[in-house]
């Protein structure tokens, strides 16, 4: 008899900590959810430790850089060719380049744990802290705030306090448009977009990026069109000069402000965007097509 995998699957239900919090952050289609603390602090004073044992090492270079002023030529030599260098660092009876020799490795695996750490502050810097709607349903379900019995932490000890500061999280996931159209429809009208999962808690809804995206692309393409040819129409039945150049004037206002404030244009491309539209209408009044 052949068994349904789907059907006799076991539902697992996870036990309230680590496997549970692991559940519901991997739960989320579009992983908004990934939020971890960033340990700025510990990042910061880990780069300065290196640095100043960086800054010892330097200066412990620089004292075997003046004692080599005062060595002999056949010293010095050690200094001019790699493998002599390396051939006495290797026997007994040259103490000294023994020493140099182990000062280039310590400073040789140093500024490399030394660059890879800032290297990777300066990428783990660059991601952006999670937003306050994020934030704040994360908080929630972190310290179970549905729970008739009164909240509690789903992880304990020192890692109870771990979600509280938002300024100290990072967000591995973030809308790649954060524009002002989307993060409106987000705070204002979240209920359109949500989708609802269910877990061992029960239902979850999330906020789906996919449908936000979806609406304001379809939002914009709708309005570019009501401005190019809303614009041009109304141009059209107007006679009066005067009228169609505040008409032109009114219109590449109004476009200039729903690009800076629906998108996330630069200023640069709000001046390319209204001059282009500027130039459009200009040509429509100018070509005379109304005769």
């Amino acid at each position: 008899m052949n068994q349904d995998v789907e059907k006799d699957t076991i539902p697992v239900t996870f036990v309230k900590g680590y496997p549970s919090l692991a559940e519901f952050i991997a739960s989320d289609y579009d992983h908004s959810t990934f939020i971890f603390k960033r340990f700025d602090r510990l990042s910061a004073r880990n780069i300065l430790y290196l640095q100043s044992e960086l800054a010892e090492l330097e200066a412990l270079q620089d004292e075997y850089d003046r004692e080599d002023l005062q060595a002999s030529w056949d010293e010095k030599s050690s200094r001019r060719d790699w493998k002599t260098f390396q051939a006495r660092a290797r026997d007994a009876n040259f103490p000294r380049e023994q020493k140099k020799m182990k000062l280039v490795e310590e400073i040789r695996a140093k500024i490399k744990e030394y660059k890879e750490a800032v290297l990777l502050d300066s990428a783990f810097l660059s991601m952006r802290r999670p937003s306050k709607q994020v934030h704040e349903a994360f908080y929630n379900h972190f310290w179970n705030t549905n729970n008739r019995k009164g909240s509690f932490p789903t992880l304990l000890g020192n890692s109870s306090i771990t979600y509280d500061d938002r300024d100290d999280l990072v967000a591995l996931v973030r809308p790649a448009e954060e524009d002002r159209l989307s993060a409106l429809l987000r705070k204002r009208c979240s209920i359109l977009f949500m989708t609802k999962r269910k877990n061992q808690n029960g239902s979850l809804a999330y906020i789906s990026a996919h449908r936000i995206t979806v609406v304001v692309g379809t939002l914009n393409i709708i309005l570019a069109a009501l401005f190019l040819f809303g614009a041009i129409i109304n141009l059209y039945y107007v006679v009066n000069e005067k009228k169609r150049l505040c008409l032109i004037a009114s219109y590449t206002v109004a476009f200039a402000l729903c690009v800076g404030l629906l998108t996330n244009a630069r200023r640069a491309e709000i001046f390319g965007a209204s001059a282009a539209y500027a130039a459009v209408l200009v040509v429509f009044v100018s070509g005379n097509l109304s005769d």
